[in-house]
């Protein structure tokens, strides 16, 4: 009798605590911290919390967002060969100013290494030709007030730019007319988001005391399952006040006969002018795409000293 006793008060026990240390959001399973749970007894709310994330769109705003000041931006950009040595390089310092929504840019100074550029100043490399369709303006270009542009370029390739840079800079998210990969990022979607574990922690970053929500493939997945996982690991801080994003790691990586990448990325964020703005971003990738040769390269780039526009 003592021992059926202390049977069920241990099996309760080990009740109350799973019932406390874990949430449920749209049959999603997540894991809270001890700070995370605390928090939920007095009034953090976990699923309104996960559906902010899910419908978050704030982090690729924040890219266009740059749109709309002026700033100066340090940029360095590598390509590596196959034995893991510079091949191609650009270091900048760069200046945009605003008049009005309009932009214009310009190069401080530059250094460059390599066949980085061909003869007619074009791009040699996918990586860079992305970084500079993405940080750097030719001319002067208009905005409208959420930053977004007239498209410059028209056709496959610009629409294959415009997915590829909403997969790198929108993860988590379905992205369209994208073959094979395109739904497999939707980490939300009930097909997808069986292939990861969640959770939800406390923890300081760049000074902030955030939340930090993390989706990681799981270890014990099938090799069939295994080659459903694109988004190896996407952790996402948020200021704890005020739900802003103070900044996200991921990797990205996946692999057919076609075509191959492996990606990891981080961005950290910070406000001004009342818009939220990356202020570094690093990265560090390869892509094997077909009629290209294969390209790894990694970058840096830091923006400061914003201004209002004229």
């Amino acid at each position: 009798m003592r021992k059926l006793w202390i049977y069920t008060v241990t099996l309760l026990f080990l009740q109350q605590t799973y019932a406390q240390d874990t949430a449920i959001y749209k049959g999603m399973t997540i894991n809270l911290d001890e700070v995370t749970v605390a928090a939920k007894r007095i009034g953090f709310d976990v699923n309104s919390f996960i559906k902010r994330v899910e419908d978050d769109t704030t982090f690729y705003r924040a890219f266009k967002n740059l749109h709309l000041l002026g700033y100066t931006a340090d940029n360095d950009i590598r390509i590596y060969d196959k034995g893991s040595n510079i091949q191609a390089s650009l270091k900048s310092q760069t200046l945009q100013t605003m008049k009005g929504r309009c932009r214009s840019m310009q190069v401080l100074h530059q250094d460059v290494t390599g066949d980085f550029f061909d003869k007619k100043g074009a791009y040699n490399y996918y990586t860079a030709e992305l970084y500079g369709n993405l940080f750097f303006t030719k001319g002067t270009v208009c905005a409208d007030a959420t930053g977004e542009e007239p498209e410059q370029s028209k056709g496959s390739m610009a629409r294959h730019k415009a997915q590829l840079k909403k997969l790198i800079f929108n993860p988590g998210k379905p992205v369209r007319g994208v073959p094979i990969v395109g739904g497999k990022v939707a980490i939300f979607d009930p097909e997808v988001m069986r292939l990861y574990n969640f959770s939800i922690t406390s923890q300081e970053y760049l000074g902030v005391s955030c939340y930090v929500f993390s989706a990681k493939a799981r270890t014990d997945l099938n090799s069939m399952d295994r080659g459903e996982i694109v988004v190896n690991e996407l952790i996402t801080y948020f200021n704890k006040e005020n739900y802003e994003i103070v900044g996200r790691k991921y990797s990205l990586s996946y692999k057919t006969m076609v075509f191959d990448f492996d990606v990891k990325m981080d961005v950290q964020m910070t406000k001004q002018q009342g818009l939220l703005i990356p202020a570094l971003v690093t990265y560090d990738g390869t892509w094997d795409v077909p009629f290209k040769k294969r390209e790894t390269a990694r970058f840096i780039a830091k923006f400061h000293t914003f201004t209002t526009p004229q």
